[in-house]
């Protein structure tokens, strides 16, 4: 929809839309602009509570666009009505953040976090300000604290993976992917995310931790294909470890091996359209180590 149809909207249709956008997690930044110079008077306090919901959009919608001085407007009108709001405050440390005035979003943060010790939200902004600078290593430390206190948080485990990947730390990143999955086990992103860590860090008994998680990946999953390349790849670098070609292990691997590159050729003749790389089957059959 065009702003020209948007002109045609009543107070009531721009509404709808907006509260469209948010159920249906859409930031649609442009255009949340464009209506709040339509709602920013009077149809504005006919909407009851909902309006702080529809300033809010206003305020991160004004942030993604960068006009800062809307977004303080906003969130002086937010300011006046609710004095000290530790909502608002999150508001002003947004805006601070957006600027790169990091020291002072800092500062407000604190504030926040002094007055509400359980606020997690201003605990995770301070992890994401310290990333934003390159402080890899202090965010490392901020988000190790933080899940003392929010041990279920599964987003800042993940992001906690993430930050020991960018150090090199895989032990540590192992640990966190391991978490992830006890907290959800049916999820076959999270057992190809500790694979693909084990794969890394080599070895061995890592290889087979990753062959094993990899395999389970593919059992919640069957069609994931990174699961499948990497369970390929993990099982022809296991063949290279196990020399006899008489054992178990060896003739497991091969077995394991030859599965995936079939699923794997399977999959790519269902894809739609075919692929106009070189053959996966002809890169794969190049990797492959013979029995």
């Amino acid at each position: 929809m065009s702003f020209n149809n948007y002109d045609e909207l009543s107070h009531t249709e721009i509404f709808d839309l907006l509260r469209q956008w948010r159920e249906n997690n859409e930031r649609r930044s442009e255009d949340v602009l464009y209506f709040s110079e339509v709602i920013v008077e009077d149809p504005l306090h006919k909407l009851g509570s909902e309006k702080y919901v529809v300033m809010e959009q206003v305020i991160y919608a004004a942030l993604d666009c960068h006009y800062y001085t809307i977004a303080k407007l906003w969130i002086m009108m937010l300011s006046e009505e609710f004095p000290g709001s530790l909502r608002v405050l999150r508001y002003k440390a947004a805006c601070l953040e957006a600027e790169e005035k990091y020291e002072e979003a800092m500062e407000v943060l604190d504030s926040i976090i002094k007055a509400d010790e359980t606020n997690s939200a201003a605990r995770k902004r301070r992890v994401a300000i310290l990333k934003a600078q390159g402080l890899i290593q202090e965010a490392i430390k901020e988000l190790v604290d933080y899940l003392k206190k929010f041990m279920s948080d599964m987003e800042a485990w993940q992001e906690l993976s993430e930050l020991y990947l960018q150090v090199q730390e895989y032990s540590k990143a192992a640990f966190c992917a391991e978490e992830l999955i006890l907290h959800q086990p049916h999820n076959h992103l999270m057992h190809q995310r500790l694979a693909d860590i084990r794969y890394t860090m080599g070895g061995v008994d890592n290889l087979e931790l990753a062959k094993s998680y990899y395999c389970q990946a593919l059992k919640l999953n069957p069609d994931n294909m990174r699961a499948l390349l990497g369970l390929f790849l993990v099982t022809n670098t296991l063949l290279s470890h196990y020399k006899s070609s008489g054992s178990a292990k060896r003739k497991e691997a091969f077995k394991l091996s030859q599965w995936a590159q079939s699923e794997a050729t399977k999959i790519q003749r269902k894809a739609q359209p075919p692929p106009t790389i070189p053959a996966l089957t002809n890169m794969m059959l190049s990797l492959a180590v013979t029995d």
